[in-house]
């Protein structure tokens, strides 16, 4: 088991530093030169840069060193173990990519920054996420909030952004920039989701044929997936049939129509898109009897 656990969570480390290394990436290639206006911890930092003078990086890294106090606090120690990479690799990333010679160049058109910006920082955090861990900053208060009150992350994290980009209103150059912003948030939002169930997501197939013994016996066979028999009555002559159910990957479901339009041209199938999946032949090693 140790040298099962000692890769994986090398992994989880690599796949944090290199989320983090995106966020950073995105938000000094694009974010900063374009004036892009965000939320999260940067769009906060844009504040304080604006009316304190505070440098982004430094104003992150206190940031961050508060969220994560209040975390580990009240999560305990595992959740300040899973959050301490981002918490302290971000901000080092996004000052030492600012050195980096014509970084910010580019390009000026907004509208491709935060496509870009949008598409590079969501991915980033799902990468975190992915790994089990948490980016760090304003992710916590939402976080918190749903242990104490029971309110949805998401809604606490989008009244957050939305509150930071109203922040940012204050020194927009143009109204534009309210717009791109919000832009940002939704982008960044969607790609996120994409990113995390990537890999994950597999396609649940209900058969209903009167060949049904055939179907499963071709799935167990020739694509090597389980299957379940549900006991199913049709609803004008009230047939009873078995309707064979299986999850497979989104590879094998051309094969799948082919082998059960081989069998039963007249087979009624229903595809479903799930998100995750659970248990032998997936998170689990199959076992032959």
């Amino acid at each position: 088991m140790k040298q099962f656990k000692l890769p994986r969570r090398l992994r989880n480390l690599l796949l944090v530093l290199a989320g983090n290394a995106l966020y950073a990436l995105a938000v000094d290639m694009f974010v900063l030169p374009c004036g892009l206006i965000t939320g999260g911890t940067t769009g906060l930092a844009l504040i304080g840069q604006h009316w304190l003078g505070i440098s982004i990086s430094t104003f992150v890294m206190i940031s961050n060193v508060i969220m994560f106090i209040l975390g580990a606090a009240v999560m305990g120690r595992w959740f300040a173990f899973n959050t301490a990479v981002s918490t302290f690799c971000y901000p080092i990333f996004l000052e030492l990519f600012s050195w980096i010679p014509g970084i910010g160049d580019m390009t000026r058109d907004p509208m491709l920054a935060t496509v870009f910006a949008g598409v590079m920082i969501g991915a980033a955090i799902g990468l975190v996420i992915g790994a089990g861990a948490s980016s760090g900053g304003m992710d916590i208060p939402p976080i918190v909030a749903n242990k104490f009150w029971g309110v949805p992350i998401s809604v606490v994290m989008y009244g957050l952004d939305f509150a930071i980009l109203i922040g940012q209103m204050f020194f927009a150059e143009n109204r534009e920039q309210i717009l791109y912003g919000i832009l940002l948030v939704l982008l960044y939002t969607i790609v996120l989701d994409k990113v995390v169930l990537m890999g994950h997501s597999k396609i649940q197939v209900k058969i209903l044929s009167e060949k049904s013994d055939e179907i499963r016996q071709l799935i167990l066979k020739v694509l090597d997936r389980g299957c379940t028999l549900l006991h199913a009555q049709t609803g004008y002559a009230r047939n009873e049939w078995d309707m064979v159910l299986t999850v497979i990957t989104n590879r094998e479901l051309a094969k799948l129509n082919h082998l059960v339009q081989e069998v039963d041209p007249q087979a009624f199938i229903i595809i479903d898109s799930v998100n995750e999946v659970h248990g032998r032949g997936f998170t689990l090693r199959k076992q032959y009897k």
